[in-house]
């Protein structure tokens, strides 16, 4: 209730539509604006607000997913949403007589993302909100599903059903993941699953939409990258000085073209933070173009491929390293033992933070064997002081996972 509070009240709404029983769902009574309407008492011919003046207006205000701390809201123009949803039906390749399963939210903009293919190329959207992984396979099979939207989470879930791991989705052409890194022993695991579907990796975050894919013929090549940008974007990767990285340099992933939004809502200390002025314009050029500086760290090879290596905010300092959370659950997933990872910190006086992995076993995985890999694997200041044996992981309502849960950390109130 305090995150559907914090972004009722910082969008400013001043009406909430809803279903009733979802707000009864809510453990405590929910704050809300003065108006709230149920979802079946708006009446089908309520009509449309006016068309905007020009596709700069803007059309959203979509929140972060929170993952990792306060969600922001952030204002997304009709000329964002139409850009996107353009590329993205280009490059996946999505036509009218797709069948697309909408199985993440709306409020997500990955989930967004199939609503808008949907509408722009006259495809099928079927939305599918099944909690359980065998009946949304089941669900897929019968629906004749072309295209599968998933967050990382959501495909190792998957994976544990064995008419999906077995057994092929003849109908099932185009596959794609976001919302996080897919572990390499994830993406072969689907490729093996179902390799009549084109398995599409993709990275973006709110503030842009879509950002990076790695096409189907690249993913056996290079699954642990996040491929080149998107048609008609361009993603620098820079240092703190803001000059560009070598190749094999870490650097800061900044992200320019048609998809970046106007900015956060009624923020414009974080606005102007992370929408910045594009440092490589050429001299003379108008200070007009917003860039997004997108918190992450990757580094790009010489042939062009970006590779992530995780957010500048949760990168640990341990004995007197920099290490990337993202790194030690990509070695920890290698093993074969889990299913899920989280990688965490907790304080420690002498090492300045101590690493903990919380951990989902796979079918017959053994903790001992994986804290005895972790030993032999990761360099000393990579190895977790701690295991955390979970049957669950904490997820948000997009279905990534919950970090800041695990860090005990307080929920926006």
């Amino acid at each position: 209730p305090r995150q559907v509070e914090h972004i009722l009240h910082g969008a400013g709404a001043s009406t909430l539509i809803t279903s009733e029983d979802l707000l009864a769902r809510q453990p405590r009574p929910v704050e809300t604006p003065s108006r709230v309407l149920s979802i079946h008492e708006v009446p089908s011919q309520a009509g449309f607000a006016p068309l905007p003046r020009v596709g700069m207006d803007p059309a959203q205000i979509v929140y972060t997913s929170g993952s990792t701390g306060l969600p922001r809201g952030v204002t997304v123009t009709h000329a964002n949403l139409l850009a996107a949803a353009e590329t993205v039906i280009d490059y996946l390749g999505i036509v009218a007589s797709d069948r697309i399963a909408s199985v993440l939210p709306f409020s997500f903009v990955y989930g967004m993302s199939q609503v808008l293919c949907a509408a722009g190329s006259g495809a099928a959207l079927v939305v599918e909100r099944s909690p359980l992984a065998a009946q949304l396979v089941a669900n897929l099979r019968a629906q004749e599903i072309t295209v599968l939207a998933a967050v990382p989470p959501l495909w190792q879930q998957l994976l544990n059903v064995p008419a999906f791991r077995d057994e092929r989705l003849s109908s099932l052409r185009i596959a794609t993941n976001a919302g996080g890194h897919l572990p390499v022993p994830v993406v072969r695991a689907v490729r093996q699953a179902q390799p009549q579907a084109r398995l599409f990796l993709m990275y973006g975050l709110t503030e842009v939409l879509r950002s990076t894919f790695l096409a189907p013929e690249e993913v056996d090549r290079r699954p642990d990258s996040i491929g080149r940008a998107i048609p008609g974007a361009e993603v620098l990767v820079l240092r703190e000085d803001l000059t560009p990285c070598a190749v094999g340099e870490v650097g800061e992933l900044v992200h320019r073209g048609p998809t970046v939004a106007l900015g956060y809502w009624n923020d414009p200390e974080a606005t102007a933070r992370v929408f910045r002025a594009n440092p490589l314009r050429a001299a003379g050029a108008p200070d007009a173009e917003r860039v997004v500086f997108s918190g992450d760290l990757v580094r790009r090879d010489t042939d062009g491929w970006l590779y992530f290596v995780g957010r500048r905010d949760r990168m640990i300092k341990t004995l007197g390293y920099r290490v990337s959370p993202d790194e030690i659950a990509t070695v920890l997933y290698a093993s074969g033992e889990i299913a899920e990872c989280i990688i965490t910190t907790e304080p420690d006086d002498t090492r300045g933070e101590r690493i903990v992995a919380f951990v989902v076993l796979a079918g017959g995985g053994s903790l001992e064997r994986l804290k005895m890999y972790g030993a032999l694997e990761l360099p000393r200041h990579m190895q977790p002081a701690r295991y955390e044996l979970r049957e669950a992981l904490p997820r948000l309502p997009s279905g990534k996972h919950d970090v800041a849960a695990l860090r005990g950390e307080p929920r926006p109130a």
